[in-house]
């Protein structure tokens, strides 16, 4: 079987920076099997493959080395960008595991927009002592103000807020521990992060993989900080019904990039999230998988 795979750098304009999706634009040639034996060997985060859709302009779908997976930003910057750059401006509808979702393509800038899923929270009511050992920090390290909540705007993530930023340089995961420690959410991944700046609306993050997925560390995470911007509105920014919000990630894993997110609350206090980003072409190759 042969499969050939774009690695897209999704979230920096820099190849070698940002987060690599493997985007595989005939996915329709594949089953879901040889989907998830290509993701195994391609080995990045995610890996989208690009098939027909009867309900919106394409189908994505989202595979981690270990599973399939409802939607993933960055594969969908990336997958995006590999379809349509220096083709124009685009907006169309992608359908995803999370559902139809629109997607505006900015050429001269090359930037992505994704709307993503009406965002889910669930408070996190396991261990706080246990789940700060399983990233290797203190509960005094823990943000004293805000909670601590599992989060999907696609996909679950728990959201750790933390004290500052010194917090996330720290933190060594010990991913197998969480599934034990995440009782309602064991295939969650984790997301803690720190505010920069609550004025300018300036965060960092760091995102650690579900040991189910067959990855550690995620460098630049767009469903996470998707989710994060929703969080914010609702914990950080309760007095505004929108904030927009920028989230750096990646130093910890030399590959930094920067992801920007809407919030918009309406008077029923329902979201809607966006995220956007650039992406760029860093490699094509070649699978042969039997």
């Amino acid at each position: 079987m042969r499969c050939n795979v774009l690695r897209v750098d999704a979230f920096t304009q820099i190849p070698g920076q940002g987060n690599p999706a493997g985007v595989v634009l005939d996915g329709d040639k594949f089953t879901t099997e040889e989907m998830q034996k290509i993701a195994k060997k391609v080995g990045f985060n995610e890996t989208v493959f690009v098939c027909k859709s009867d309900a919106a302009a394409i189908k994505l779908r989202y595979f981690t080395p270990g599973h399939e997976t409802p939607l993933c930003g960055h594969a969908t910057i990336g997958a995006i960008f590999a379809l349509f750059n220096g083709k124009g401006d685009r907006q169309l509808q992608i359908e995803t595991g999370a559902g139809i979702l629109p997607i505006m393509y900015d050429d001269e800038i090359q930037r992505i927009i994704m709307k993503q899923a009406e965002p889910t929270f669930i408070e996190f009511s396991g261990d706080k002592v246990a789940l700060c050992k399983s990233i290797g920090i203190q509960l005094e390290d823990l943000h004293p103000k805000f909670p601590i909540q599992y989060g999907n705007t696609g996909s679950w993530t728990l959201l750790i807020p933390v004290s500052n930023e010194a917090v996330l340089d720290k933190m060594k995961p010990n991913s197998e521990n969480f599934p034990d420690i995440l009782k309602k959410m064991p295939k969650s991944s984790v997301h803690p992060f720190a505010i920069i700046s609550k004025q300018d609306g300036i965060f960092t993050a760091r995102h650690f993989s579900s040991p189910f997925s067959g990855t550690m560390e995620d460098s630049v995470t767009g469903t996470a900080s998707g989710v994060m911007g929703a969080y914010a509105l609702n914990h950080i920014y309760i007095e505004k019904k929108s904030k927009e919000i920028r989230v750096s990630q990646g130093k910890h894993v030399k590959r930094e990039g920067i992801v920007s997110v809407r919030a918009i609350r309406d008077s029923r206090g329902l979201h809607q999230i966006s995220i956007s980003g650039t992406a760029c072409l860093n490699d094509k190759f070649e699978l042969i998988t039997k």
